[in-house]
């Protein structure tokens, strides 16, 4: 797999139920452990994988789906939100290139990464 030509970037603002879009890509035997809403997208840890939602254009109809395989996980840091910083921050380094992902004040940075910690390792 070719690297990516830009880092990808996601902002996860909040946890929220799973959306229908994504229960309808899941495996039998995949479950999701978490769904997050973004500015205009969702995305979902589940046993298996993340699943991105990219809506894209004017109106959002157009959706990409991005589906990262935790075994395509290298290695990743985490940073929490400082005084000034409002974001926490997470950087995936994968077989396909870097994903960074910003985590709002109403993510727990600490839950996040016991997510990734659970699925990786």
């Amino acid at each position: 797999m070719n690297e990516l030509s830009s880092k990808l970037t996601w902002t996860f603002l909040e946890e929220i139920e799973t959306p229908k879009i994504i229960k309808d890509l899941l495996l039998e035997d995949e479950l999701v452990v978490s769904s997050y809403k973004t500015l205009r997208d969702t995305a979902s840890f589940t046993n298996k994988r993340i699943i991105v939602i990219d809506s894209q254009g004017i109106t959002g109809k157009k959706k990409e789906i991005y589906s990262l395989p935790y075994q395509s996980v290298n290695m990743w840091s985490t940073e929490n939100a400082g005084t000034l910083d409002l974001n926490s921050e997470v950087e995936l380094w994968t077989r396909a290139g870097n994903i960074k992902i910003k985590l709002g004040r109403q993510v727990d940075v600490r839950q996040f990464e016991g997510i990734l910690a659970r699925a990786c390792l």
